[in-house]
């Protein structure tokens, strides 16, 4: 005897996603679970004395899409931190992991350019595939072309979607855009298009990495204000030089944004010292506060709206378009 069940048919609801923080990055995962509206997934770090560490979910993830916030500066645990937490939502059978990687770390060695070194890389992007990651969502690379180091999908989101507005706000007379090597001037390009700029670019030559011999102008600053862009700022060397060079050629103000705040060595003395008027970065790695040079502009609620277009397979192509 057959019996036949008449189920009524209920609309299907997606649910909602889960979403957690690497130790460097919990203040910034905060603060992007709050924007998304949602609270930041529990996780338990055991620690050992010899300092390896086991991070261990403190929740089911089983079938869920899960967002791992976490950027991956050195010291290289903040890449191992990554690695493990996909690692184990992977073998906790989450059904899409996505690292949420503010900053890409390891990205300046991109490519061979000297006999036996690495591409550090194209290595990082096979490790957070093996290690679990479906997909992989980040900000403004070193290199554009370190998305094809993936074969999962990468959302290569710009900054200049929190930079711009801020520009504007600021009413500058005779703006003029400025790169601090060849290397930025596609980005510096683009700003002068959207800002309707002049356009200028520095040539440097290194002594060693860090340490700039030799830097040129490329453009006349004279009478103008100028504004420095750049993907990352370190030791702060390349646009302190840039800044105090452009002020003897006759710049009115230089003021720098770059998107990733490393601020390694003597980087605040620096900034401190120079004929910088402003640097403004954004808070994708922790930065020292107050410092009475440098603002922050927050990337979390831009990480928000993503995350959440993703979840519910809507366009973001409104947010990696300089």
């Amino acid at each position: 005897m057959l019996v036949f069940l008449n189920l009524r048919r209920m609309p299907y609801q997606v649910p909602e996603p889960k979403i957690f923080a690497c130790t460097q990055s919990t203040a910034l995962g905060e603060k992007i679970a709050g924007a998304y509206g949602a609270d930041l997934g529990k996780i338990h770090f055991s620690r050992y004395s010899d300092g390896e560490f086991q991070p261990s979910f403190e929740e089911s993830i089983r079938g869920a899409r899960i967002f791992i916030i976490g950027s991956t500066n050195p010291s290289s645990e903040n890449l191992m931190e990554m690695l493990l937490m996909l690692d184990a939502a992977k073998r906790a059978s989450a059904r899409h992991i996505t690292a949420v990687m503010p900053y890409f770390g390891w990205a300046r060695q991109d490519r061979k350019d000297k006999p036996r070194v690495p591409i550090a890389a194209k290595m990082i992007a096979k490790m957070l595939e093996t290690a679990g990651a479906t997909r992989i969502i980040t900000m403004d690379l070193h290199a554009d072309q370190i998305q094809g180091f993936f074969e999962k999908p990468v959302d290569h989101l710009f900054a200049s979607t929190l930079f711009l507005p801020y520009l504007q706000s600021l009413k500058l007379d005779n703006l003029c855009i400025a790169s601090p090597d060849m290397g930025g001037s596609k980005r510096a390009y683009a700003y002068s298009k959207a800002l309707e700029s002049d356009v200028v670019i520095c040539y440097k030559q290194r002594a060693k990495a860090n340490v700039i011999s030799h830097m040129e102008l490329i453009g006349d600053v004279k009478g103008k204000n100028v504004v420095l862009v750049d993907d990352m700022v370190d030791t702060a060397g390349t646009l302190t030089k840039a800044a105090d060079l452009m002020m003897e050629r006759g710049a009115v103000s230089v003021r720098a944004i770059t998107t990733h705040g490393l601020l390694s060595g003597n980087a605040y003395e620096k900034i401190e010292k120079s004929q910088l008027q402003e640097l403004i970065i954004t808070d994708s790695i922790p930065s020292r506060d107050n410092h009475p040079k440098i603002k922050v502009l927050s990337c979390a609620g831009l990480f928000a709206d993503v995350m959440h277009r993703v979840h519910h397979n809507t366009s973001i192509s409104s947010k990696f378009i300089m």
